[in-house]
């Protein structure tokens, strides 16, 4: 068995975590010529992308649980050999039936942020935790703004199935650097697996999602529709009844339900909604036709370039939040990263005519969600015991995954609902887009007021620098 290596854990793992959020935007750039390559509608072509976030939302506590019982190692290896099969699958079809299966399965790499959080605040020195669970935590945007020129540059110079056979790659390359350098966590809390309580997850959220994504299609005011929101509303609070009262539950919502871990879950959904409505909108704009009058005309690798910038300050800026965090504590943290989101789409709002403008943007809101996201762990390991940390935390990022998830459901719905035609195309609308820029603003807002209401924490004065990270 490897030894746990205290140089190589925080890029290893870090590494696992840029691939799993990679996994979430790898097919942004292909959202406009998917109903054309699986044959099928514009909304159903959306459950390619949503699948893989309702994946993500579903697998982060129940890996974080598993990796309390049998080893957080052994699981995070299972979630990448998950992702590595969804890979091949997807790589495998051009049917959208086989191509959501196999992008629901790469959505389970989704597990490994959790774990590879609670990994680090097992193995390493209580002077370098804080540093590398910023780092760990940022990836969850970092990732997913990063891949987006890459996934770009292969879409548009080769066949796009080449683009899962990469993230398979990706996968293998990432087991092996875990073999290697990062041994099994000693931290383990022996129980038996909540079956029932994964099963409602997974049904809830489900059910949550559907009428979202097909509302439109089917009638906001349809039975189909109204039928399967109730069934969200009852399926999870049964879900939530049970999980009180079972003794080994999937999801401790008795120790979720303490104010700061309960106000910092909730101001995740909206801040992981906001991060992921920039990530599905702004391509489109960069790429809709100038003949529009508002579209830049960007093709699709110049699209995904013009993001890049965004990722890499989400990645500068998460030791930045490390040393805000030490010195003016999470809680602070969090509001500043909402505040700068919701102005980057405010900025987006009144500045959207060219290119320049729009990096701009982006690189406004990257910085928000890179310091907003680094922040959350600190707040929720902090009120959590030790041997509660994974579950903890992979609650906490399935609350930005439902975020994300609905995100994508809810910006999907208005794009196509909200468009115009020019000549043989139909696009979003200016419209449209602005509906998107804000919504994602106000989110933010709320989220603001959520972290408002976690109680202060003094600031540890003499808290490590993270910057040896």
């Amino acid at each position: 068995m490897a030894q746990t290596s205290g140089r190589a854990i925080v890029p290893v793992l870090a590494s696992c975590g840029l691939v799993a959020s990679f996994m979430q935007t790898l097919v942004v750039p292909l959202i406009p010529a998917f109903p054309k390559l699986l044959n099928a509608s514009a909304t159903d072509a959306s459950w390619v992308v949503t699948v893989t976030l309702l994946a993500g939302a579903i697998i982060t506590p129940v890996a974080g649980r598993l990796g309390d019982l049998y080893g957080k190692r052994r699981v995070l290896l299972a979630n990448l050999a998950v992702l590595v099969v969804g890979s091949a699958v997807s790589a495998l079809t051009s049917e959208l039936a086989l191509m959501v299966v196999g992008r629901g399965l790469q959505g389970c790499a989704m597990g490994v942020i959790p774990l590879g959080i609670s990994i680090m605040r097992d193995e390493l020195a209580p002077e370098k935790v804080s540093g590398a669970v910023a780092l760990m935590s940022a990836t969850l945007g970092v990732g997913g703004a990063i891949g987006l020129p890459l996934a770009a540059v292969v879409a548009q110079n080769a066949d796009w199935h080449v683009l899962f056979w990469s993230s398979a790659a990706l996968g293998v390359i990432c087991a092996g650097l875990i073999l290697r350098y990062v041994g099994e966590s000693p931290v383990h809390t022996p129980a038996p697996f909540d079956y029932v309580g994964a099963l409602g997850l997974v049904v809830g959220l489900t059910c949550l999602l559907l009428p979202i994504v097909k509302g439109a299609e089917w009638g906001w005011g349809s039975a189909g529709t109204l039928a399967t929101a109730a069934a969200a509303i009852v399926v999870l609070l049964a879900w939530g009844w049970y999980q009180l009262r079972r003794r080994d539950p999937l999801v401790d919502l008795r120790v979720s339900a303490r104010r700061p871990v309960l106000f910092t879950n909730l101001a995740s959904i909206l801040v992981g909604f906001s991060m992921y409505a920039m990530a599905l909108s702004f391509p489109q704009l960069l790429q809709a036709p100038s003949a529009t009058g508002y579209g830049l005309g960007r093709t699709m690798v110049q699209a995904g370039l013009c993001l890049a910038p965004n990722g890499l300050v989400m990645m500068a800026l998460s030791p930045v939040s490390a040393r805000l965090t030490n010195r003016h504590g999470a809680r602070v943290t969090l509001m500043t990263g909402s505040v700068v989101i919701a102005l980057g789409y405010v900025f987006a709002i009144l500045l959207m005519d060219n290119v320049v403008e729009l990096i701009t943007a982006s690189v406004i809101i990257g910085a928000g969600v890179g310091i907003a996201y680094a922040a959350m762990p600190a707040l929720i390991m902090g009120s959590v015991p030790v041997t509660e940390t994974a579950s903890a935390n992979g609650l906490n990022a399935l609350m930005r995954s439902v975020g994300t998830s609905t995100s994508s459901a809810v910006m999907a719905t208005l794009l196509a609902n909200l468009t115009i035609t020019v000549g043989a195309l139909t696009v979003p609308s200016l419209a449209g887009f602005r509906t998107t820029f804000a919504a994602a603003a106000v989110a933010a807002v709320i989220g603001l007021g959520l972290t408002a209401l976690v109680p202060r924490v003094r600031a540890k004065t003499a808290a490590p620098e993270p910057a040896a990270v």
